[in-house]
């Protein structure tokens, strides 16, 4: 792959966004983050993705071919991953990890397993230094920002969508927060979280999380046409895996299906990496383009967000866009105080919290429609991409 020319405009700033997976194919949240990130940065510069050819985060194995495109006014540069990941032996390596006493040289090699580890990459990035005025590292946790950020430190920032999991907390990662020369944070509480974890006030940072692309055309009642969902359902959209807590989502409602006689769907969206129930009000649709999500959200009494690791959640911001009201995991501070400052929805810490939220939320549609239109107010105001690349043209006006 060549490098990068010098640009044909040379007063217009060329940012390097780096993340590990990035394309349409791809769900997650920080990689959508980072892809609606790289498309709306476009208006202020000329943007450049650096990633590898995975989409699927289990193995990293190389989907895409490698080599330069253009993703919706992106440049987008693709390099091969050096080996897949084993999952399975790396589940094993991080309950290990986790569970038990270790040295930072156990965390050095957990981090080389971690992934996606791409020499060619990391090359990129190394020869590519004086042809980009800045490089944007989007997530902390994975070897494209842990051996990445370093090589371009004096012109990185941070965007780390950090939440409070064992690994914010491994020895292994304190440089990384340290070595920028901005972050960015999604939340005040995950700015804070970060703060007390790694000391690193002295670095500056801002919060200015992201902004959602909602699209002009969407359908409640084209939604329940082609799927034949007829009747209130509650939502979730997004990975569904252990790290999301899915499996007690799936638990918490059927019980309360089992416990309590109004018809109620849980609708699920999304790949899954875990086996899902055979039961008729539980409805899988798989991955869903942009259109059928916010179609879905139209058509939703309420969307449930049950991770307990997040820093910021879209599929909150999105469901508030939407007017719909959420109810979400409590044992997550991020959620918790999401719903507190949007006054947008309810939380839960318990089953029987998860059963009497969603209760009231199905009894009372005057409820959801005014949790849902304070949502609405607060993601406007709060995360409207208006006010997201502002804080970003601040930063990059003083760069």
């Amino acid at each position: 792959m060549a490098l990068i020319p010098e640009s044909p405009n040379p007063r217009s700033l060329r940012l390097a966004i780096v993340v590990q997976r990035y394309g349409e194919e791809v769900n997650g949240g920080a990689e959508l983050h980072a892809r609606w990130l790289a498309e709306h940065l476009t208006g202020l510069a000329e943007v450049h993705v650096v990633t590898t050819c995975a989409v699927e985060y289990t193995t990293w194995a190389d989907y895409y071919r490698p080599g330069d495109s253009q993703l919706n006014g992106v440049s987008v540069h693709r390099f091969p991953v050096d080996r897949p990941r084993r999952w399975s032996h790396f589940q094993k390596l991080t309950g290990t990890l986790v569970q038990r006493d270790h040295s930072l040289l156990d965390e050095w090699a957990w981090m080389g397993q971690q992934g996606p580890f791409s020499t060619p990459l990391f090359n990129f990035l190394r020869q590519s230094y004086p042809h980009f005025d800045a490089f944007i590292f989007v997530t902390y946790l994975y070897a494209t920002t842990f051996f990445g950020l370093p090589l371009v430190s004096d012109k990185a920032i941070l965007v780390p969508t950090a939440h409070d999991d064992p690994y914010l907390h491994l020895p292994l990662f304190r440089p990384t927060f340290h070595l920028p020369r901005y972050i960015v944070y999604n939340t005040r509480t995950e700015q804070e979280l970060v703060g007390r974890v790694t000391h690193n006030q002295a670095v500056p940072q801002i919060v200015a999380g992201v902004g959602i692309n909602v699209p002009a055309d969407y359908s409640a009642a084209r939604f329940r046409q082609e799927t034949g969902i007829t009747g209130d359902f509650a939502l979730y959209l997004g990975r569904m895996d252990e790290s999301k807590n899915v499996p007690e989502l799936l638990a918490h409602f059927l019980r309360y299906r089992q416990e309590d006689g109004r018809p109620l769907k849980l609708v699920l969206a999304g790949k899954s990496h875990i086996p899902l129930p055979d039961h008729p009000d539980v409805v899988a649709l798989g991955f869903v383009s942009e259109q059928r999500k916010f179609d879905a959200l139209a058509a939703a009494a309420l969307v449930v967000v049950p991770s307990l690791y997040e820093s910021l959640s879209m599929l909150a911001l999105e469901a508030w866009l939407m007017g719909r009201p959420v109810l979400v995991n409590g044992g997550c501070q991020v959620l918790k105080d999401q719903c507190r400052q949007s006054n947008g929805g309810l939380y839960y810490t318990s089953y029987e919290e998860f059963a009497a939220g969603l209760t009231t939320l199905l009894e009372r549609p005057d409820l959801r429609a005014q949790l849902g239109d304070q949502g609405r107010r607060f993601a406007l105001a709060q995360y409207s991409w208006e006010v997201v690349l502002a804080k970003y043209r601040a930063i990059l006006d003083n760069w």
